[in-house]
């Protein structure tokens, strides 16, 4: 690891902060809903109802906030209820509903190159999010190495050869427009020539509506399984909580055409909306393995249920 990244790590404040300021947006949102609702009110059926579109408003699907709905019509109908009272509701149903999908990227060490595949629509942060899960890997001890899989842009594969040597992670690339299939071979027999323990491919950005495109990624994995057919290990599906509701049919698309094993969610620090991850566990049940709060190297954690239930509404760790 570089010096820089050595002092990112060591400076940069805990997770749980870090996560909590970063969903600022959606739990004032939120927050903001559920008081203006409870004010000088009781728990009536127009006060839930009100509350039930104000979280489906945040994304989290019609079917957590109707479960939120019916909590609070059987546990405190026709009482005097607070506002934090509501959000230890909602932060528990939608624990309930993250709990089965917070699951760790399990690396096989069997595996060796470990491929992880890495796809994403125009500017969701993939390349970002592969340099920041190097810097994860690298600090682990593990040996990694980068493969440009993004050719169509010069910047992206620039880019990905500044996070390698951040990192301290092997790099390989070939010119913009190179043949993508062509390279993920190449990277796969040179990592294993090394002795890599995980190999991350990025991929070129594309929309999941344009047929074409999705087919070019299909035949990336099906060169990748004409070295290894057991790979990729992991099929990582970056998606950019500011989209919102896209979001699900991006995962939906993907998932059809090249098997997405799990999902990291960013830019939750851009939105208002983050509650869209509800809906997406919620429709799914897909693993979720990182979520991203910003642009430091920090900015990526491993997926807590219940820290992100806790921050999205406003109330305290514990």
């Amino acid at each position: 690891m570089d010096e820089s990244t050595a002092e990112t790590t060591q400076t940069a404040a805990p997770w749980w902060q870090r996560l909590a300021s970063g969903l600022k947006r959606s739990s004032s949102a939120l927050g903001g809903a559920i008081a203006h609702v409870v004010a000088k009110r009781q728990l009536d059926e127009a006060t839930i109802e009100e509350i039930e579109d104000a979280l489906i408003r945040a994304d989290l699907g019609a079917e957590t906030a109707g479960r939120i709905a019916t909590e609070l019509r059987y546990g405190r109908f026709n009482t005097a209820i607070t506002a934090d009272e509501i959000k230890e509701v909602v932060a528990a149903e939608v624990e309930k509903a993250l709990a089965g999908v917070a699951q760790p990227l399990d690396i096989n060490v069997a595996k060796k190159p470990f491929v992880i595949l890495v796809a994403g629509v125009n500017g969701s942060g993939k390349t970002t999010t592969i340099g920041k899960l190097a810097a994860r890997l690298r600090r682990e001890g593990r040996s990694v190495m980068l493969a440009a899989g993004d050719t169509f842009r010069a910047a992206a594969i620039e880019q990905l050869k500044i996070w390698a040597d951040r990192t301290g992670a092997a790099f390989m690339a070939r010119e913009p427009g190179a043949d993508a299939a062509g390279l993920a071979f190449d990277a796969i027999a040179a990592a294993r020539e090394q002795g890599i323990d995980v190999l991350l491919i990025d991929t070129a950005g594309r929309l999941q509506n344009r047929s074409e495109l999705m087919g070019e990624l299909q035949k990336v994995v099906r060169v990748i399984k004409k070295v290894d057919d057991s790979a990729p290990h992991a099929t990582l599906l970056v998606l950019d909580a500011t989209v919102g509701q896209n979001a699900l049919s991006q995962v939906e698309i993907f998932k059809k055409d090249i098997g997405v094993t799990g999902l990291a969610m960013t830019k939750l620090d851009g939105t208002a909306r983050g509650g869209i991850l509800v809906a997406i566990a919620a429709k799914f049940q897909m693993p979720v393995h990182y979520v991203g709060v910003g642009e430091a190297v920090d900015d990526l954690a491993p997926f807590s249920a219940r820290d992100f239930a806790r921050a999205i509404v406003g109330l305290p760790h514990s």
